[in-house]
């Protein structure tokens, strides 16, 4: 099971929100890509960045950070955060990013993510955001009429191999995952599932892996 640490972008500062509330902000390193630096020589095979404004405003905001980060590491950057159309899409993957990560767009846009996935593969992966089993997007400022399992389900029909499910009541808090939902989500052939949001301790990823995710964002 991999282990991918997160760097959360706001203003251009790596940020930490609870519970993706934006006003319940912690503010931890003005240097993204030196905090990236640092989860690549303690080990990290992969890095996530999500560009928090980005999420909100509906197109990508801080790509010069995002530039830094990727020109900064050797290993694979993965980003999410605003990316609603294939020209974001496009422009992301020329920042040098090995995986773009698409939320909003998989509710309301799944034709879109058809032809991504056709076109792109594994570069494309689903983030499926939920509070209380129901997806919310927009930043998680909207809530949807999906279920996580019907979008998840969709997802998989349309041919995306990497699902990262957050647990919006818990991101943030270190508490720990939601093992229930997460569990419900893995499956023989499915898509692979990386879990995400509550991690707090070494304890909380051991038993990700007993729920065999293939990856664990902390």
């Amino acid at each position: 099971m991999n282990i991918i640490p997160a760097i959360d972008i706001k203003d251009g500062k790596c940020v930490r929100l609870y519970q993706g509330d934006f006003a319940r902000m912690t503010v931890y390193d003005n240097d993204p890509a030196a905090v990236a630096r640092r989860w690549a020589d303690q080990g990290a095979q992969m890095i996530h960045v999500v560009d928090l404004d980005g999420a909100r405003e509906g197109h990508p905001v801080n790509t010069d950070v995002i530039f830094s980060i990727v020109q900064s590491v050797p290993v694979p950057i993965q980003i999410g955060g605003g990316l609603r159309d294939e020209k974001a899409v496009l422009a992301a993957l020329g920042l040098g990013v090995a995986r773009v990560v698409l939320g909003t767009a998989a509710v309301e846009q799944p034709e879109l993510i058809a032809r991504l996935v056709e076109r792109y593969g594994d570069e494309i992966a689903i983030g499926v955001d939920a509070r209380d089993g129901i997806v919310a997007t927009d930043g998680w400022t909207t809530q949807s009429q999906v279920t996580a399992t019907a979008l998840v389900d969709h997802m998989a029909a349309l041919g995306v191999r990497h699902i990262i499910y957050t647990d919006i009541a818990r991101d943030g808090t270190l508490s720990e995952p939601n093992f229930g939902a997460i569990g419900a989500l893995v499956r023989p052939g499915g898509p692979a599932i990386i879990a995400s949001g509550g991690v707090g301790q070494l304890a909380h990823i051991e038993r990700l892996a007993g729920l065999a995710v293939d990856a664990v964002i902390v």
